[in-house]
């Protein structure tokens, strides 16, 4: 690769080598190189064009330029390339030299060189959370007799209100509850979303509703004969939406079809909707002048549209309510609330069509080359382009941190290392022939970390997998908790990297025996991921099967050496004692999943598939009203209890 290539590559944060899992140096294509820079206006296509853009870097840069976005902290000063006026949040402007050190958290704009930049001064960390434990909830398979054919946020809030007041557990995380497009089919992935800033329709507890409460009796039997029931053994998202569509717009009409009064991104949002219903699912598709929020045709769209707009801005507001009603529920017994936020949205949906000034659409991100996926991996999601959040003060990514923690006392990052660099696939490429695309780590962590703090939220990171050693350094120095799961947390010092024993793992971190991703426990002791695998043609000739099969025995036998147990204990014995290694552990977070302790051996989600397996459509083997009286859930719960001491959070107004 060329020298102004490198260099240009550089300027930009793109990525012309990387290290893989294995730590071996991989240098990329240089046409995949070119191709990223041409996905951020850089053209890069000849020699020429090189020296052109090279000369524009050095011309932005000369003089010590500032970025257009800078990170500062409140326990040291910041020095600056010259002199500006800082104004803060009031409007309260002051001559300075440097970003002091001592400033009150939040958002600044500094005025220096004709120029304006905006200013993130964030605390130096977040106050790390009392020791704890709880549970991580897949809240759509998690049903009662009271929802509708999906688990919904009454489930949830009798989960919390059960698990708080009666175990002490003092913290709940729950999968990403974010907007679907409301038009079939639909995305049955929640880390798919049509809008990050927005909650699902889907969550709704109709029954809760205040319009329900109120309404007729003829009304009521309408909506109650539109309950569906969980056929096959298989959440059917699309009937499930279809009922409770019905039953919200029947509820809306019984109320005179109310036309609230929202925010701006709320009626962006709910304008998306009415326009998806009209001309389906994809955007892109649309007609021309309807392809973004600001085009001439979607005033006049709207307007012939309004009382779909106002149904939708509704519907809206009732998740909205109801969220934060469960958070209210569960603060009320000391739990936390904690929500996930996915690592990027449907292209097509409505985050793509609202925010698509900041996002690199045609981009697809997801993972390089490795030991687990041998072509890569392609998560079909666009990412945030890093000069267009730079230029914007990254008000985008500020704005969805504030619309999830409005409802939330914590959140889990997915895919942390994501704040740090995404691996870009350019449109028509495979997944092995992208790059990485490096953000300025220091501003999308002081953001997270005001925003956190401004919420009194606890921040954990998903860090697992080829994660560089800065992004697991960088949660820690900010009060982050990291992620520690059993199957993977080995001590690497040690010949052969055997399982690390739990009293040694990292007091950062949030323990918990599996993820959404891998083997329950059953799954695991039973060797049920491997024959799930091999029985789909994924681990390839028998003789690669027998392989596997051989390593999961292996790996079985020695996490009940680590258990102490015999390999011939019951399967209800080790799952306990695989649990009483979590509380052991000196992690601030134990989280617990139903799914491993009512026997589940199947696995909410099987990556490298899509319909050959049904990933997010598993509800649990028990109801709710099983679950809380399950012998099996007893005996965990209260050997967590006894030995995870809890402290009362303190929450924030």
């Amino acid at each position: 690769m060329d020298t102004e290539l490198n260099e240009l590559a550089a300027a930009h944060g793109v990525a012309t080598e990387y290290r893989d899992g294995e730590r071996r140096t991989v240098t990329v294509d240089p046409d995949v190189v070119v191709r990223v820079l041409g996905l951020l206006d850089v053209d890069a296509s000849s020699p020429a064009a090189r020296r052109d853009a090279l000369a524009a870097v050095r011309a932005r840069s000369g003089g010590g330029r500032l970025p257009g976005t800078i990170a500062a902290r409140t326990d040291r000063a910041l020095p600056l390339p010259a002199p500006g006026v800082l104004v803060d949040e009031r409007g309260i402007r002051r001559e300075v030299v440097e970003i002091p050190a001592g400033l009150e958290p939040g958002w600044y704009r500094l005025e220096t060189g004709g120029r304006v930049v905006t200013v993130v001064v964030a605390p130096a960390a977040l106050t790390p959370p009392p020791r704890t434990w709880g549970w991580m909830l897949q809240l759509y398979a998690l049903h009662s007799s009271g929802s509708w054919g999906v688990g919904d946020l009454g489930d949830l809030r009798a989960f919390t209100t059960w698990t708080g007041g009666e175990h002490g557990a003092g913290a709940v995380l729950v999968n990403p509850l974010h907007a679907i497009t409301p038009v079939p089919p639909v995305q049955p992935s929640p880390y798919t979303p049509s809008s990050r800033r927005f909650g699902t329709p889907l969550a709704l507890r109709i029954t809760d509703l205040a319009a329900y409460r109120s309404a007729d009796p003829e009304t009521r039997a309408e909506v109650d004969a539109l309950r569906p029931e969980t056929a096959g053994g298989r959440i059917d998202y699309d009937r499930v939406w279809a009922a409770k569509r019905a039953a919200a717009e029947a509820l809306w009409r019984a109320e005179g079809r109310p036309s609230p009064d929202v925010d701006h991104d709320m009626a962006e949002f709910a304008r998306f909707c009415a326009l998806a219903e009209r001309h389906g699912s994809r955007w892109s598709r649309w007609p021309a002048g309807l392809r973004h929020p600001g085009a001439a045709g979607v005033a006049a769209a709207s307007a012939e549209l309004a009382p779909r707009v106002a149904f939708h801005a509704w519907l809206q507001q009732q998740v909205q309510q109801q969220l934060t009603a469960v958070r209210d529920a569960a603060r009320d017994v000391g739990v936390q609330l904690v929500h996930d936020l996915a690592v990027g949205c449907d292209p097509e949906g409505a985050d793509a069509w609202a925010l698509q000034d900041v996002l690199a659409l045609g981009v697809r991100v997801g993972a390089p080359p490795d030991a687990f996926s041998q072509q890569g991996q392609d998560w079909g999601l666009p990412p945030w382009r890093p000069d267009r959040l730079d230029a914007t003060g990254y008000a985008a990514y500020r704005d969805l941190l504030r619309a999830l923690l409005r409802q939330a006392d914590g959140l889990r990052i997915d895919h942390v290392a994501g704040l740090w660099r995404l691996w870009w696939v350019p449109p028509g490429e495979s997944a092995d022939r992208g790059t990485y695309v490096h953000y300025d780590a220091e501003v999308m962590l002081a953001v997270l970390t005001l925003e956190a703090h401004r919420a009194g939220a606890l921040v954990i990171g998903e860090d697992l997998g080829t994660v560089e050693p800065e992004v697991t350094a960088g949660l820690a120095e900010r009060g982050m908790l990291g992620s520690s799961v059993l199957w993977f947390t080995r001590d690497l010092d040690a010949p052969g990297e055997p399982l690390l024993e739990p009293g040694r793992w990292p007091e950062e971190s949030v323990a918990t025996v599996s993820t959404h991703d891998l083997p329950t426990a059953s799954g695991f002791l039973r060797g049920e991921h491997v024959r799930v695998r091999a029985g789909l043609g994924l681990l390839g000739a028998p003789d690669h099967v027998r392989t596997e099969e051989a390593k999961a025995a292996a790996e079985r036998h020695e996490l009940v050496g680590l258990t102490g147990l015999a390999d011939a204990a019951s399967e209800d014995e080790l799952v306990v004692a695989i649990h009483s290694l979590l509380a052991r552990s000196r992690s601030r977070l134990v989280l617990v999943s139903p799914y491993d302790v009512v026997g589940e051996v199947r696995q909410p989600n099987l990556p490298g598939t899509v319909d050959e397996y049904p990933n997010w459509r598993l509800p649990l083997p028990v109801s709710l009203e099983e679950l809380v009286d399950d012998p099996r859930v007893r005996a965990v719960v209260e050997m967590m209890a006894l030995r995870t001491r809890r402290s009362r959070p303190n929450y924030r107004a």
